[in-house]
């Protein structure tokens, strides 16, 4: 009861605060102007790439197991693990929530399955953490080797939405090669990445060396994603080439990082940043905060579960309005979907009643953390065979012809 108290006190906490008058605003995101070279640009996804993600996104949901039931070696559990036959478990991580709450596990895929070593980062099973996760301050970011064996996670900043200055990040004394000149990084995610790197780089370290034809794969989804993302930046720096892909990924940091993250991953594909149509977190931390998104995006247009390949498509740049940048700039929506309401109670006539008067954009959605956030390409977030109930009678096309 205490539990659901706080997260239901953390929920109405993030509402009133995003809902704060907008005078504290910095000026609004400009609309690119769309060149025509723009409008001849195929933004399709190919099948292959289709099934490719989808696969990631079951890689990614049994790493809701760690924390609850757990995986064991080979690689058992109470999930999805029995999709994944040549999968070899080398290591699960748990901080805990006093440590940023950063989970995940290590495995290889053998052949006949595409050859990589995984990571994959989970998102947080409580909403009330998901509030804090998304409402600290900056600091400056310091990129490996310059941060290399830095505690940057000792200090405890505080929660609040506004703030006068950025907190600097404590500097090594080893010689600096990497520049990320002007950068500042989510405190938070940041002090969640320091606290999962050391759980996890001296397995990734071994398993590259002794697995130099393998492809290091991250993956992550919500919280996940951004840890991934900044554990991407340490071993692209370390020379590990790291394929990423994370699913409702939040902003990580200002235009400067951003940019740094587009410079560090120019190679085509080697980062897809997946995004969801009505899903809050990647617009969050709010932009007016100076918080911004970085380009490999991969945009799911169809609300409701399964999309197809049609569906999805490649967007442009570090914000394209006609991805999920655009539902900062679109004029408010219907936020309420009477059918996933539905799914807990009929609110039909509430509904209609009430109709007009719940019109917000689609970052104040805070609900859609239970829909929209955890929907990609299946309802993501619960270690069960086969995932989410929701997902037990959908398949894919491609899932019985595949060997993975």
């Amino acid at each position: 009861m205490g539990t659901r108290l706080s997260s239901f006190r953390s929920l109405l906490g993030l509402l009133l605060w995003l809902l704060l008058p907008q005078s504290y605003a910095l000026p609004a995101l400009q609309v690119p102007i769309q060149t025509d070279f723009e409008t001849t640009l195929n933004r399709s996804v190919s099948p292959e790439l289709f099934a490719e993600l989808e696969e990631l996104s079951r890689v990614v949901d049994i790493s809701y197991c760690v924390g609850t039931t757990g995986i064991q070696k080979p690689f058992l559990c109470a999930g999805r693990c029995h999709e994944f036959e040549h999968f070899e478990l080398i290591a699960a991580w748990n901080t805990g929530p006093l440590l940023s709450d950063s989970c995940g596990y290590i495995a290889l895929s053998h052949p006949p399955s595409p050859p990589r070593i995984i990571v994959a980062f989970r998102g947080t099973y409580s909403i009330a953490n998901t509030v804090v996760d998304l409402s600290t301050v900056p600091q400056e970011y310091i990129p490996y080797p310059d941060d290399d064996d830095e505690d940057q996670s000792s200090s405890t900043f505080p929660s609040i939405p506004f703030f006068d200055s950025v907190r600097p990040a404590q500097r090594s004394i080893k010689p600096k090669q990497a520049k990320c000149s002007n950068c500042t990084v989510h405190a938070g995610f940041m002090r969640s990445w320091h606290n999962t790197r050391d759980e996890i780089l001296p397995h990734v370290e071994d398993a590259v060396r002794k697995y130099p034809g393998y492809q290091l794969t991250l993956v992550g989804h919500s919280l996940g994603g951004a840890v991934a993302a900044l554990g991407s930046l340490e071993m692209q720096g370390r020379g590990w080439n790291p394929q990423v892909t994370t699913f409702g990924e939040p902003r990580i940091g200002n235009r400067a990082l951003m940019e740094y993250i587009d410079t560090a991953f120019v190679e085509e594909g080697m980062y897809r940043r997946v995004t969801h149509v009505n899903d809050p977190v990647p617009l969050l931390p709010l932009r007016e905060w100076g918080f911004k998104m970085h380009a490999g995006e991969i945009y799911i247009s169809k609300p409701e579960l399964s999309p197809e390949v049609a569906d999805l498509r490649f967007c442009t740049g570090d914000q394209d309005p006609e991805c999920i940048a655009g539902a900062d700039l679109a004029t408010p929506q219907k936020t309420i979907d009477v059918e996933r309401w539905l799914e807990i109670g009929n609110l039909t006539k509430w509904w209609q009643s009430h109709e007009q008067a719940l019109e917000l954009p689609a970052r104040y959605r805070i609900w859609e953390l239970f829909f929209a956030h955890r929907d990609y390409f299946w309802r993501l977030g619960l270690c069960l065979p086969g995932g989410d109930p929701k997902d037990w009678n959908r398949k894919y096309h491609h899932s019985d012809d595949e060997k993975r």
